[in-house]
């Protein structure tokens, strides 16, 4: 029984905060997680039912970004910018960002920690 009861536990830091957004055919998920250290991320999950005309069913295709506390402020100033073009056709000033700040900035990413398959070395 007290192995459950860690699970659980497990499971409420994971999992801090989530909000869900209906939109037509879509639903977006807001997830905050947590990490083991405590440090808050978020996960946005797209969710679009559709239909398989081979088998005649519905099944749920499902897109997903993880999104870390120290992007938010640039994520929401992108998503802010591109909203505002669309909802005025005004393109807003370019912020430029000092040189080589983002040179290889994702040179480092280990697509294993995303779940992905990685290839044996040969």
């Amino acid at each position: 029984m007290e192995e459950y009861g860690n699970q659980e536990k497990g499971r409420e830091r994971d999992e801090v905060f989530s909000q869900s957004v209906r939109a037509g055919k879509r639903t977006y998920f807001f997830d905050v997680k947590s990490t083991r250290s405590e440090e808050f991320y978020l996960t946005i999950t797209e969710s679009k039912r559709c239909f398989n005309t081979e088998t005649n069913k519905f099944y749920y295709e499902k897109h997903k970004i993880f999104l870390y506390k120290e992007d938010f402020e640039k994520f929401k100033e992108g998503l802010d910018a591109v909203i505002h073009f669309v909802n005025t056709g005004e393109k807003p000033a370019q912020v430029e960002e000092p040189e080589n700040q983002n040179k290889d900035r994702y040179s480092d990413v280990d697509f294993d920690d995303l779940g992905g398959h990685k290839e044996p070395e040969k």
